[in-house]
């Protein structure tokens, strides 16, 4: 795999420029982190929208998928769909540290030194997942012997699982080598390539499977969406970064990668059981019955971290960037405005899902979830109060590389969140399995913000704190009249509507700096193109 340098100049060579494209820059000895906010929020709204496109379309997709397949096979293709989900940490942590290692390189204006830190994670992930993927294909049948598969499908689902383990290894290979797009924070970029084959793949799906195609139909079109998919990366990457097209690897990289990736492992696998523990124990100490009832309350209090999970793609390619005492004040400015703007969102998005909760649990699961779902939902709200904004924390100690710290967090609350999760749910059923989750979240949040202090000095200002609580104060109003009467009416509609007005006035007056409001005063005016 160590091949000579020339290999490096024959790939290069006859690369010629794409006017769609940006122009690969001659490489100065240090990139300009300029308008780094400004680009975290555009990349994180690109991210978004990548996200929920192909949410849109599968919403579409999926009744025809399950008509054509019928029911059992419909599940077959859930079981194959899960191996990515379940697999996740088989890349080593490369998809990461990849874009952390890349992104400090592409800072410093090292383009050779970028595109050996892509080359070099992906054959250290090659490495770590082949084996995986293989004991997959080989033993196909016996796995989903094992899940249960009927015996008519057995068949055909070991070829599709056959065909799943290829598209694991390809998918991984995809999440690194989109890292030049990352470390330019060229959102749009990456979520044209994701998103658009995602978007090809769920659309070609339904019609493979009218044209007789079955499972095996179904799970090829996967792969040609992901293999496209590697594809597009290779073209932007390649023309990003043309160093990239390259065969050499550095040994010199493979320790600090693996470092990375390893402990980024290691509490991922944590962070998975903690992050389960309660839907597990609600069945056996209450009913499936109340599992269903968390669960679904769970999904719609996540919905409002769809936007700071969209961020981290962006925050840690650009944190990674500011690392060293010359960039200080960047990096503080943009942990701080980081911090501001999802508290600014979450306030509004908050009272407004606690408002829409119940009607929209009892129209669209029934009447018995808009009753026992509801008190659970506003419990979880609590935690997201201090979980959505701990995801700045989070990014900055991800970026600094430390990525230990969270394997050792997580490993040490597993035992007490036990207990407190057991207690809890023992005590008060869904509501306690709710406040648990509340409890370890605001912990979590509380050390993430300690250590994101004292390892990197970073920290939002006391004041600007205080202001955003005061403002925020009125938006408390139409929650607590939406508790007090039995359903939603036009007053709890008319309140809310004049408190986010107000609400909105306050955050422009006494929580944004000036330049920020001028900011967006700009984007106002570009979008309606005045």
């Amino acid at each position: 795999m160590f091949l000579d340098s020339t290999l490096t100049e024959k790939y290069t060579s006859n690369v010629t420029p794409d006017p769609t494209l940006p122009a690969a820059e001659d490489p100065p000895e240090t990139r300009s982190t300029a308008g780094m906010t400004s680009k975290v929020v555009k990349g994180s709204l690109w991210t978004l929208a990548g996200q929920i496109a192909p949410l849109g379309v599968s919403l579409f997709a999926t009744p025809f998928v399950i008509r054509l397949l019928g029911a059992d096979g419909y599940g077959v293709l859930i079981l194959i769909g899960l191996i990515p989900g379940y697999l996740g940490s088989a890349d080593f942590g490369m998809g990461v540290a990849s874009t952390k290692f890349g992104s400090e390189a592409y800072s410093r204006g090292r383009g050779d030194e970028e595109a050996t830190v892509v080359r070099t994670a992906a054959f250290i992930a090659i490495c770590s997942a082949f084996p995986i993927a293989l004991a997959i294909f080989l033993f196909s049948f016996s796995i989903v012997s094992l899940l249960n598969v009927p015996e008519h499908l057995l068949s055909e689902a070991s070829l599709a699982m056959k065909l799943a383990s290829v598209t694991f290894l390809i998918g991984i290979l995809n999440n690194i080598f989109n890292t030049p797009q990352l470390s330019r924070l060229r959102m749009d970029l990456n979520t044209l390539v994701n998103s658009g084959f995602r978007i090809l793949g769920i659309t070609a799906t339904p019609v493979v499977l009218y044209y007789g195609g079955g499972i095996i139909g179904a799970v090829s079109v996967l792969l040609a969406a992901s293999v496209l998919t590697l594809f597009g990366h290779l073209y932007i990457s390649g023309r990003l970064l043309p160093e990239l097209l390259g065969m050499t690897i550095d040994r010199r990289l493979v320790r600090p990668l693996m470092k990375f990736g390893g402990a980024l492992v290691g509490a991922g696998f944590a962070a998975m059981i903690v992050a389960n523990l309660e839907k597990g124990i609600l069945p056996r100490m209450v009913s499936v019955e109340a599992l269903a009832y968390y669960s679904v309350a769970f999904t719609l209090a996540s919905m409002t971290t769809m936007f700071s999970v969209a961020m981290i793609q962006s925050l840690i390619p650009a944190f990674s960037q500011l690392q060293g005492d010359e960039k200080r004040e960047q990096l503080e400015n943009l942990y701080s405005r980081g911090i501001r703007i999802n508290l600014i969102v979450l306030v509004p998005s908050l009272v407004l899902l606690s408002i829409v909760a119940k009607p929209f649990f009892t129209i669209w699961a029934g009447p018995d979830f808009g009753r026992e779902s509801i008190t659970p939902f506003y419990i979880l709200l609590i935690g997201l109060v201090f979980n959505i904004p701990a995801y700045l924390p989070y990014a900055a100690i991800m970026a600094s590389g430390r990525t230990d710290i969270f394997a050792k967090l997580y490993f040490a609350e597993l035992v007490p969140y036990l207990i407190l999760v057991g207690f809890l749910t023992w005590k008060f059923g869904t509501n306690g399995a709710a406040a648990a989750w509340s409890i370890r979240i605001g912990i979590d949040a509380f050390f993430l913000f300690g250590l994101a202090k004292r390892l990197i000095g970073v920290t939002i200002p006391r004041r600007q704190l205080l202001a955003f609580a005061g403002c925020s104060i009125v938006m408390i109003f139409p929650f607590i009249i939406n508790l007090a009467l039995p359903e939603l009416t036009s007053v709890i509609t008319g309140l809310t509507l004049l408190c986010f007005l107000t609400y909105v006035i306050l955050i422009r007056n006494f929580v944004l700096l000036v330049e920020e409001r001028y900011w967006i005063l700009n984007r106002l005016r570009r979008l309606l193109g005045s």
